[in-house]
């Protein structure tokens, strides 16, 4: 993970989206530069765990660097959500942003496609057709 971030991103990162939690977070948290933001809206790498999660084991970067890291919820900003839509819809069709997601078919493999999801076997969004 940590190697693939440095190659993504090598002048460092200003500002991370965590969605995983972990040894993601704790690879960003390497990469990030000096007064580097975080927002947290999830740590799914460890909504299962029954004992305490060794990563990230660097959060004393925060310190020295000056991060802030800020949890967050959707509805927060739900106001937005028009102008969101506005502004990304025609950079979505245009091909100017683009974005990964995994699509299994049928309702019965729900539950295969959530497990897959939980180990991280997807990249991007997990959805399922029906």
């Amino acid at each position: 993970m940590a190697d693939q971030l440095a190659a993504a991103a090598p002048d460092g990162i200003d500002v991370y989206f965590d969605n995983v939690g972990g040894d993601h977070l704790e690879a960003a948290l390497s990469r990030l530069n000096v007064h580097g933001r975080i927002t947290s809206c999830g740590m799914i790498s460890v909504y299962n765990n029954t004992e305490a999660s060794a990563a990230p084991r660097n959060l004393a970067l925060m310190i020295g660097k000056r991060i802030t890291m800020r949890g967050m919820l959707v509805n927060d900003h739900a106001s937005l959500k028009d102008t969101f839509i506005a502004e990304v819809a025609p950079l979505i069709a245009s091909g100017e942003l683009r974005y990964r997601e995994n699509v299994v078919d049928g309702l019965a493999q729900a539950p295969e496609a959530f497990l897959a999801m939980l180990r991280g076997e997807n990249t991007g969004k997990m959805l399922v057709s029906i």
